[in-house]
C-alpha cells in the first residue's frame, strides 16, 4: 500500500510578499538534502471542499462559471473554500451544496483528498459525493459575481466520465471527483467510502 507521509524540512527565512484577500504568497528559504539552500515560492490556500452530488436516476449536479485566470467557462462540481479555520468540511460542503446549487442531501461520504498543485499551492482539498439530493428549502441564495451567470445541468456519470477522458472538462475537482465516484461502484461500492466526518490531517477540523 503507498502513503503519503508527513515531512518539514528545514525553513531558514521566510517572507509574505504578497497578501491577498483570501490567499497570499510566501517565500521560504530551505534547507536541501545536500545541505544547501533554496527558495520556494507557493500560494497559502485555507483549502476548499467540493461536492460531487449523485441523484437517483445516476446523474451528477454540475455547473459552469467563468474562470478568468484561465479564461474560460468551466464545467464543475460545487464548491467553495474553508473560510474559517478549523472550519467542518463536511458543513462547509453541505453550505457550498445549498449556496451554489440550492440542493440537499441525505447522505454524505468522503470521495476523495487531493492537494490541486503541490509544488505551487499548499491547498488541500477534500471531495464528497453527496446523494439522496433533493431540493433545499426555502428561498435561493443570492449569488454574485461569476455565480451569478452559472449554468447548472444534471448530466449522467458514464457521460462525464467519457467528457474527462476525451480532455472536454478540465475542472480538477470534477475530474477527481467523477473518476473516483466511477472507480468506486465499479470496485467496492459507495458504502465502502470514508464517513463524512473522516479525520483530515491537511485540515484538521472540530465537530
Amino acid at each position: 500500500m503507498l502513503q503519503d507521509i508527513a515531512e518539514e524540512w528545514q525553513v531558514t527565512a521566510t517572507s509574505t510578499p504578497f497578501a491577498g484577500a483570501k490567499t497570499s504568497v510566501r517565500t521560504d528559504e530551505v534547507v536541501m538534502p545536500d545541505g544547501g539552500t533554496a527558495k520556494r515560492d507557493y500560494q497559502v490556500h485555507p483549502g476548499s471542499v467540493a461536492v460531487v452530488a449523485l441523484d437517483g436516476d445516476g446523474r451528477v449536479l454540475v455547473l459552469r462559471q467563468y474562470r478568468h485566470p484561465v479564461r474560460q467557462k468551466l464545467w464543475e462540481v460545487p464548491a467553495g473554500l474553508l473560510d474559517v479555520p478549523g472550519e467542518n468540511p463536511l458543513h462547509a460542503a453541505q453550505r457550498e451544496l445549498y449556496e451554489e446549487a440550492h440542493v440537499k442531501a441525505g447522505e454524505w461520504r468522503v470521495l476523495t483528498d487531493l492537494y490541486t498543485s503541490p509544488g505551487g499551492s499548499d491547498e488541500a482539498v477534500r471531495i464528497f459525493l453527496a446523494r439522496d439530493i433533493s431540493e433545499a428549502e426555502g428561498e435561493r441564495f443570492e449569488v454574485s459575481e461569476e455565480e451569478a451567470d452559472m449554468e447548472y445541468a444534471r448530466v449522467p456519470l458514464a457521460e462525464l466520465v467519457r467528457d474527462v477522458l476525451a480532455g472536454h472538462v478540465h475542472n480538477t475537482c470534477l475530474v477527481a471527483g467523477v473518476l473516483a465516484l466511477h472507480a468506486a461502484l465499479s470496485g467496492d461500492g459507495v458504502d465502502a467510502l470514508r464517513p463524512a466526518e473522516a479525520p483530515w490531517p491537511a485540515r484538521p477540523f472540530t465537530a
